[in-house]
């Protein structure tokens, strides 16, 4: 059986391999983009839930809340509870690392490809130079 050099979307190419084509890498970046989007939806659920149960905002201020703290601008409604206030502070710091962790994840790919692509370059004029 012939093993599939580029079934492994979430495998980097070494750099001994040739440079992904095109299309592939498109559809391997479009995959990593669907997954951040989930993910950000996913901690944007969790943000207004926790806000809609814990500090009792409606839902609407409970979705402003969490996507405020998601986008790194901060709270917008008045926090009365202690619970309220603890999970505001833990929601902030999760959120913080969580969104540059996701943008890591997708430009990891365009960086990748990047530097791959000038590691066969470099690799192209050396050849010519021997």
């Amino acid at each position: 059986m012939k093993k599939d050099k580029y079934k492994n979307f979430f495998r980097f190419e070494h750099k001994s391999e040739p440079l992904l084509p095109i299309h592939l890498f498109v559809r391997r970046l479009f995959k990593h983009i669907s997954i951040g989007i989930i993910s950000i939806f996913v901690a944007l659920l969790i943000g207004v839930l926790g806000y809609h149960i814990i500090e009792g905002f409606n839902w609407i201020d409970s979705l402003l809340n969490a996507s405020m703290i998601l986008g790194g601008m901060g709270p917008v409604g008045e926090l009365h509870t202690n619970s309220g206030k603890f999970f505001a502070s833990m929601y902030a710091l999760f959120s913080g690392i969580f969104f540059l962790v996701t943008v890591g994840m997708v430009l990891a790919h365009v960086v990748h490809r990047f530097l791959h692509n000038l590691h066969i370059n470099d690799l192209e004029e050396t050849d010519k130079n021997l």
